[in-house]
């Protein structure tokens, strides 16, 4: 996997439905500030009566970025991929369109029984793969331990840049829908993550968070990006580019993070204190190797920003 396909390159990952007109022009001419990835969505997004008329719109949209492509542009596009609606859709995409100009796939409703469809549409392409946690099993850890172990003996392991939490999919199979003024973190979603997070993480998978599907109440979406990192979630889902600038922001690094993680990769001492916590090297230098590699892609904030969001959810706690 190139450096262009890291983790930590996907940031907010704006979904777009494909049957938007301006996706290409928005892509070619990075209109959209700060954005690092999009999804071009066939599944959700779309209705099944507008499945033609997307399929078509999407031919235009990689004609567009194939031409742009061969004159040498690219470099500095955002992450491009697609969301097929199911596996005959993605093999329809593998086999008949050419993907050239596209990053990867997005794998709707994975489970390990569709792990070998998956792979068998995947395999002799360039695509990169992020399959999406959103189907009954993904509550059952047992079937979640089942398949991060499977996934890291199979050959597709290494095309997985990261694998996505699909929030509001969990929350309809137990028939919920996110509260207007609480995080996720704060209905059942809160075990799931976790729960994710130790399975998958402590395999050295990345995943990212949820769509926060409030789009005006930022104060939520703060928390919660707060409790993401807090988490160790590599990006967030967003749906509307005034969400991109909250999530950039949440996943720069403390410059106390930062100060840490290069004493604890520089150190010759087992133990130290440093900013009043204690440091082992030992136990903490994934953590420092983590926070330098996503220092590097969206810098240090500045603690007035930081503090503030400190203050909002420690607000929002009492």
């Amino acid at each position: 996997m190139t450096k262009r396909l890291s983790p930590y390159r996907l940031g907010a990952t704006l979904y777009m439905p494909a049957t938007r007109s301006d996706i290409a022009k928005s892509v070619l001419n990075n209109e959209i500030e700060g954005l690092r990835s999009i999804v071009i969505c066939l599944e959700d997004a779309v209705s099944e009566a507008d499945v033609p008329a997307a399929m078509n719109n999407l031919k235009q949209i990689l004609t567009a970025l194939r031409s742009a492509k061969a004159e040498g542009q690219g470099a500095e596009w955002p992450l491009v991929f697609i969301r097929p609606r199911h596996v005959e859709m993605g093999q329809y995409l593998t086999t008949s369109l050419d993907l050239s100009p596209v990053d990867g796939l997005v794998l709707p409703k994975f489970t390990l029984a569709s792990l070998p469809q998956w792979w068998d549409i995947m395999k002799d392409t360039h695509l990169c793969m992020m399959p999406t946690l959103e189907t009954e099993d993904v509550f059952d850890v047992m079937q979640m331990r089942e398949l991060a172990t499977t996934l890291v003996g199979h050959p597709c392991h290494n095309r997985i840049i990261a694998l996505r939490i699909g929030g509001n999919d969990l929350m309809n199979v137990i028939s919920l829908r996110r509260p207007r003024n609480l995080t996720l973190y704060d209905s059942p979603m809160g075990y799931v993550i976790k729960m994710l997070v130790a399975v998958f993480g402590s395999r050295d998978f990345s995943l990212t968070s949820p769509v926060c599907e409030h789009i005006d109440d930022h104060n939520v979406m703060e928390q919660e990006l707060a409790l993401d990192m807090a988490h160790g979630l590599v990006g967030k889902t967003a749906i509307h580019p005034n969400q991109i600038a909250k999530i950039e922001r949440a996943l720069m690094v403390t410059p106390a993070d930062h100060a840490d993680a290069l004493r604890i990769l520089n150190s010759s001492q087992a133990v130290f204190k440093s900013q009043g916590a204690m440091c082992e090297p030992a136990t903490h230098r994934r953590w420092a190797s983590r926070v330098l590699e996503q220092a590097q892609v969206y810098g240090i904030a500045q603690e007035s920003l930081q503090e503030s969001v400190r203050l909002v959810t420690l607000t929002n706690k009492h």
